[in-house]
């Protein structure tokens, strides 16, 4: 009942039958009086009657009252029709954030875009790498960092053969063929067996720089019935020159009994099909390397010790780590004045955590009085082994002289200064 009266409050009913009453509210009142609407031929004549709203709890329940301000006035203008142009919403806001956004985003390209653009920065130097050439060469690109280079503002040797390294594992990892171990095939892995490598020849033409983008090509052939070898050639991504070329032979060795493994056929089946028939980008150096101790050896330098980040995940030292130690017996004088140019290595054996080794090295050409001259300026021979105890590795090294040194002037260096 209440809610019908209401309502009939705020939509009032015609009727016919009564005249316009005053309606009150509180202490005014307002006249409705009579509506009329004539037609346009005057006609029609329509009456409203307000019904004066009943009271509700005691209160009367009405229309507000209606200030004069808000009465209808004939004098004042109608507003303009509804058409579809002024029916459309306001775009200036939505055009103003737009403009905002594209000249914010403007502002940072601009902040991160004021190097000069160079050919090679179009190279995506964190590449990880992918298969080309039907399937069987495995190429990656690498930036050359500050940190990667030494005194001479060129990248090391280490470094270089830890990008070859990186390619061989990635190779694998790309081909589908990694398994639990370092680099093993999934074959391999079930037999506990890992790959070693037993001899590795590096010549190098130019060192490159920091800041120098070099492409890493590197593919595998068949090497005897239980080998297998290894090549990589790096380029200058952004002149195509050639900068290293590097060859190496791998055989498998079981982890737990720590020897030397033919190569199952399972295994076999894994990785003949990746097999490329090329010959080695380097050609074979066939001269002996000679054993060397402390009664030959020019300079002998001892207690040098592996450290737990020298570790590979196989638990013992990692081979571009011996490079390093037999650089360490070597002349200061001959490491100012040349730079390496070629090094062959040959793996006797591994290297524990808790072995003691000695390096040596041995001057063992000179400029114009031997074979080196035909290849290299100056040859050394190296040698890396445990304490009173077998040898680790044999190597032997090409040096050129730098193009100038500090001063100017050409290296100079003989046997006799060192």
């Amino acid at each position: 009942m209440a809610a019908s009266a209401a309502t009939s409050a705020f939509f009032p009913v015609p009727s016919p039958d009564y005249p316009a009453k005053p309606t009150k509210h509180g202490n005014d009142s307002v006249n409705l009086g009579s509506m009329k609407s004539k037609s346009a031929s005057g006609a029609l004549q329509v009456k409203a009657n307000a019904q004066a709203p009943p009271k509700i709890n005691g209160s009367s329940v009405g229309l507000a009252k209606i200030p004069e301000t808000a009465k209808a006035d004939d004098n004042a203008p109608s507003p303009p029709p509804r058409t579809f142009i002024n029916q459309l919403p306001d775009w200036s806001m939505l055009l103003a954030a737009i403009t905002t956004v594209f000249l914010a985003a403007e502002k940072q390209w601009m902040m991160l875009d004021w190097k000069p653009r160079r050919s090679d920065m179009l190279i995506d130097p964190f590449d990880l790498g992918r298969i080309v050439q039907d399937g069987l060469v495995f190429r990656q690109n690498f930036s050359i960092r500050s940190y990667e280079i030494g005194a001479d503002r060129t990248a090391s040797i280490e470094t270089l053969m830890n990008h070859l390294q990186e390619t061989a594992l990635n190779h694998v990892k790309t081909a589908g063929l990694l398994g639990e171990g370092f680099g093993s095939t999934p074959e391999m892995t079930k037999r506990n067996l890992i790959w070693v490598v037993t001899k590795m020849q590096v010549l190098v033409n130019r060192y490159p720089t920091w800041g120098d983008v070099v492409q890493v090509d590197t593919w595998v052939c068949g090497s005897g019935k239980n080998g297998m070898r290894r090549d990589w050639l790096v380029r200058d991504i952004n002149t195509g020159e050639m900068l290293i070329r590097a060859s190496s032979v791998w055989v498998m060795m079981n982890k737990l009994t720590r020897k030397l493994s033919k190569i199952p056929e399972e295994a076999r089946g894994e990785i003949e099909p990746y097999f490329m028939n090329s010959p080695p980008v380097v050609d074979e150096d066939s001269r002996k390397l000679p054993k060397l101790d402390d009664s030959c050896a020019d300079h002998v330098l001892a207690g040098l010790t592996p450290k737990w980040s020298d570790l590979d995940v196989n638990q013992h030292v990692n081979n571009v780590k011996y490079v390093g130690w037999i650089l360490e017996s070597a002349p200061q004088q001959l490491l100012e004045t040349h730079e390496l140019c070629a090094i062959t290595l040959e793996y006797k054996r591994e290297c524990g955590k808790d072995s003691v080794l000695q390096s040596l090295t041995k001057i063992a050409g000179e400029e114009g009085n031997d074979e080196a001259e035909k290849t290299h300026g100056m040859e050394c021979e190296h040698s890396l082994r445990i304490e009173t105890g077998p040898e680790i590795l044999r190597a032997r090294t090409g040096w050129r002289p730098k193009e100038k040194n500090g001063d100017g002037a050409m290296g100079e260096f003989s046997a006799e200064n060192a």
